[in-house]
């Protein structure tokens, strides 16, 4: 490959990716190298053709101390399973991995609808969490209570603005028991962006977030993604059990979707903090998620920009508010609380 072909690498990161390639395919070099979009992470990626194929190959740029040290090793176990892409090149201290590239197909386009999809969903994530264990990291309350402190302590918000989330985060925690010896593989972050469709089947990518974990924290988020509607809902959560939810189940989800509510809302408000700010906000009101998508559609939001992660953010803290003033979430929690 020529030096040409790595101008759109950043010159600090040009080595590190001459040696992945080399490493994933020899001597011969790669056709091609070009950028393509990546996620909130940051991370930088780059599609490569060689041999008639592609591939895809992404290097870290944040190696921070609040950086996963196991998710190679998570991402390695899933692509084994093959839940994630087929590795040809990992080195975790480099931060950098080759893959098999998966051209993303829209969702709305996923044979029999979304049904199917969320079927499908629920059956991946029981896959997921029957692979051999990820590795341990972090207990995920604790991890929320971390983020969403940072948040309230960050002044991007007027005084006061978060006491409400921050006493219904209380109250979820106090009923939500924590049983270490359940926790099994998790991917924690499988949002639209990191479950493809490739036209025929779903894989999950970007594994930064992944730990064992308690088995609801991927339920709950692929329901707040992909299941609009309770029908929905049912169909995803039987095609991951096996079979129909009982009382105390549904009363656990129903908290860990607040919980992940709020993680998300800590998560989206750190990156966008990273932003100065004319003066702390002051009001609370969010787009719904329908309204969000139109303003896409017109081109009003930027993807990734600090704007765009700050109202993504908003609507995450609207939704656990609305979660917990939901119908029947008191009941959830005194079932949650008292079955354990």
């Amino acid at each position: 490959m020529s030096a040409a072909s790595f101008e759109s690498v950043p010159t600090e990161r040009r080595q590190t990716a001459r040696a992945a390639l080399e490493a994933a395919f020899g001597a011969t070099p790669p056709d091609e190298l070009r950028a393509v979009a990546g996620g909130a992470s940051g991370a930088l990626t780059y599609r490569v053709e060689a041999a008639g194929k592609s591939y895809l190959l992404r290097m870290e740029t944040r190696r921070g101390p609040l950086r996963n040290p196991h998710q190679y090793e998570c991402m390695r176990i899933a692509a084994e399973a093959g839940i994630a892409p087929a590795l040809r090149h990992v080195d975790a201290d480099a931060g950098v991995a080759v893959m098999d590239f998966v051209q993303p197909q829209p969702h709305g386009d996923y044979p029999d609808g979304p049904s199917a999809l969320a079927r499908d969903l629920g059956r991946l994530a029981a896959r997921l969490q029957k692979t051999r264990a990820f590795p341990p990291l972090a207990n995920f309350p604790r991890a929320v209570e971390r983020i969403f402190g940072f948040v309230r302590g960050s002044q991007l918000f007027s005084s006061g603005l978060l006491d409400a989330h921050a006493a219904g985060f209380e109250r979820v925690r106090a009923a939500y028991h924590w049983d270490e010896s359940a926790l099994t593989s998790s991917h924690n972050d499988p949002n639209p962006q990191n479950v493809i469709f490739d036209g025929e089947r779903l894989w999950l990518v970007d594994w930064e977030t992944a730990y064992r974990n308690d088995p609801l924290t991927d339920v709950a988020i692929l329901l707040d993604s992909f299941a609009q509607t309770p029908a929905l809902e049912q169909i995803m959560v039987e095609a991951w059990l096996g079979r129909e939810p009982d009382r105390t189940l549904r009363a656990r989800l129903a908290l860990m979707r607040q919980l992940t509510r709020l993680y998300y809302a800590g998560l989206l408000l750190s990156f966008a903090a990273a932003a100065p700010r004319a003066a702390p906000e002051m009001d609370l009101g969010a787009p719904t998620p329908e309204e969000f998508r139109a303003a896409v559609a017109r081109g009003e939001h930027a993807p990734t920009s600090p704007a765009t992660l700050f109202t993504l953010g908003k609507m995450q803290l609207a939704e656990f508010l609305s979660g917990m003033n939901a119908p029947g979430f008191d009941e959830a929690l005194a079932i949650a609380r008292n079955t354990g």
